[in-house]
């Protein structure tokens, strides 16, 4: 039986934390910060910190399921992440919805210094959650995976475990739904 180090990848970790659980933590340390930077993206701060301890707990009690496919577990990761944001689906829109009215974003100023300087930036991004919020929940979290998690299109289907036809659909459509409810929208005049 082979011990898992932190240098190897992440299917021999979890192949060595079947024998010795703790090895686990490996893949907590290595990829819990990608994981939190997305879910509170997502739901917000608060709700953040359960949903990730609760990822963590569902890929460690399904780590024998994990199917090895050479590359890392990230996208197999931000699935079961994903999948526990829609517990947290009221939470997330809501979030959106009160961007949408206020222009302030309680969720991403805790990762920045830096105010808005031009008022139409705001407006723009006021209305851009709310385009966000309106999408349907699968265009959303295929386009968020993309933009947010910058996983790409394979990885996104393995994410969401839809064919990668499906993705790509997905993320079209959410696409051109923001370009239209965003159309008049000058990127000229927005940070």
């Amino acid at each position: 039986m082979t011990q898992a180090r932190d240098g190897d990848d992440d299917a021999a970790v979890i192949r060595a934390s079947m024998t010795d659980p703790e090895r686990f933590a490996i893949l907590v340390r290595r990829h819990a910060p990608a994981i939190q930077r997305y879910i509170t993206r997502r739901i917000g701060a608060v709700a953040a910190e359960d949903v990730v301890a609760e990822t963590f707990l569902v890929a460690f009690r399904q780590r024998a399921g994990y199917a090895d496919d050479g590359r890392d577990c990230l996208p197999w990761l931000y699935g079961i992440a994903t999948r526990l944001v829609h517990r947290h689906w009221r939470s997330e829109a809501s979030q959106l919805r009160l961007l949408a009215r206020t222009g302030t974003d309680p969720v991403t100023e805790p990762f920045t210094d830096r105010v808005d300087a031009a008022v139409s930036a705001g407006s723009a991004k006021s209305r851009l959650a709310g385009a966000l919020a309106r999408l349907p929940a699968s265009q959303r979290d295929a386009l968020l995976l993309l933009v947010w998690a910058e996983l790409s299109y394979d990885q996104i289907a393995t994410a969401t475990g839809v064919p990668m036809g499906t993705v790509q659909s997905r993320i079209s459509r959410a696409r051109q739904r923001l370009r239209r409810q965003l159309a008049d929208l000058n990127p000229a005049t927005t940070l």
